[in-house]
């Protein structure tokens, strides 16, 4: 699909400092297509009480009119930030309350993008909404796309901050698209009766610094930690991880090193892991630092608490494992059947304590190959190119 125009809306800045789907996607569409690409506005709350962190220092750079709104990141690719406030509308009631300030939020937001777009010389573009329920919900009218994509990557349905207004907003969102792509066969399910044109597209990974054949050096922070090495790296979060299921699995096992690498949550951080002779949380680590420590690891984790934000979630790192050739052992899900071939899936403690000691008897080079070759597969490219054939499907008459 070539030369297309497309305008992203989405949850995550280009600004952040943590991986995205949606800024990865927009990267390969840019390949042969236009694309541009809107952070979320600056709100209210925000203004006011939020955190300095690089994507909201640049949204209040551009507030105050001491940064250009509009950024040119590629030949095809440029980023756009809004120069004004809009209403901080989570708190406030669902119902017709919420929704007369969300639509007058939604208004502004896309006049503002119809006239970049324009100036762009933007024509008949595709607008393609990464999750973005609140802000992109009244985009088809005020935006009037020739086609509206909503990628439906995460279930945000759960999560408390969501819980008032998404149960009811996003269904209509969903059946109001043309399209709805998700990155799980879950995700998809609960899309496809609100919308028939509901499809599992998959995940795409960024790859390109997990190399299984450099040499790495052992961390030091790892130095001392005996082998073998269980590992885990990434947000340490009792609503996504089963703390539980560890700390049985650890007792079981107190001659083998488990390590927790990434920021914990307060269930966590007091949780009697801590007490554990044979657990260690080594804190955060840069990203470009990962694959080092990942490489350290005889067996890699990803022990999934099965709950409604999980059950549908696409597991980037379980790739990322995958990637370094390493043995991995999972939580059994309908997404992680796509794995079975080359993950070990677990249900319980038992499971999970009979698969770590084959994963450490059974590994060699020819496994570690396949399972190379199998995360390779699942690259942003190939990904991308999934998702442009169903909307290019969908435009033709």
């Amino acid at each position: 699909m070539k030369g297309n125009d497309f305008i992203i809306t989405g949850l995550q800045s280009w600004d952040i400092p943590i991986g995205s789907n949606a800024i990865d996607i927009a990267r390969q569409f840019a390949r042969e297509n236009r694309v541009l690409y809107v952070n979320s506005p600056l709100d209210i709350m925000t203004l006011y009480k939020g955190k300095p962190t690089p994507e909201n220092t640049r949204r209040k750079a551009v507030y105050k009119k001491e940064a250009a709104p509009l950024r040119q990141i590629t030949e095809n690719l440029w980023v756009l930030d809004l120069p004004f406030l809009v209403w901080s509308v989570n708190g406030f009631p669902d119902g017709p309350v919420f929704d007369f300030f969300n639509k007058w939020n939604n208004r502004r937001i896309f006049n503002y993008v119809r006239k970049a777009a324009a100036e762009l010389g933007f024509k008949n573009y595709i607008h393609f909404i990464d999750n973005d329920i609140y802000r992109s919900f009244y985009s088809r009218e005020y935006l009037k796309p020739a086609l509206s994509v909503y990628y439906r990557r995460d279930n945000l349905q759960p999560f408390a901050y969501w819980k008032k207004h998404v149960a009811r907003l996003e269904p209509l969102l969903i059946q109001k698209s043309d399209l709805v792509l998700c990155n799980s066969a879950d995700l998809a399910a609960f899309a496809r009766p609100h919308n028939s044109s509901s499809f599992d597209v998959g995940q795409g990974v960024d790859l390109s610094a997990y190399n299984p054949k450099a040499v790495y050096t052992l961390p030091d922070e790892l130095s001392t930690i005996p082998e073998p090495r269980i590992g885990y790296i990434g947000d340490i979060n009792s609503l996504r991880l089963d703390a539980e299921l560890l700390h049985a699995l650890a007792l079981r096992k107190p001659h083998y090193s488990f390590v927790m690498i990434g920021g914990q949550d307060k269930v966590f951080a007091t949780h009697p892991l801590h007490q554990l002779p044979n657990v260690y949380f080594p804190g955060s680590i840069p990203k470009n630092r990962v694959p080092e420590y990942m490489a350290a690891f005889q067996v890699c984790l990803n022990p999934q608490l099965i709950n409604e934000i999980t059950i549908g979630n696409y597991p980037r790192k379980v790739d990322e494992y995958l990637a370094m050739g390493k043995p991995v052992i999972a939580t059994r899900t309908n997404t992680m059947e796509l794995f079975r071939d080359h993950v070990y899936l677990c249900i319980n403690v038992e499971e999970y304590s009979g698969a770590v000691e084959a994963a450490l008897e059974d590994n060699n080079h020819n496994l570690e190959d396949k399972r190379i070759a199998f995360a390779a597969g699942h690259s942003w490219e190939n990904n991308a190119a999934t998702i442009l054939s169903y909307i290019q499907k969908k435009l033709k008459p």
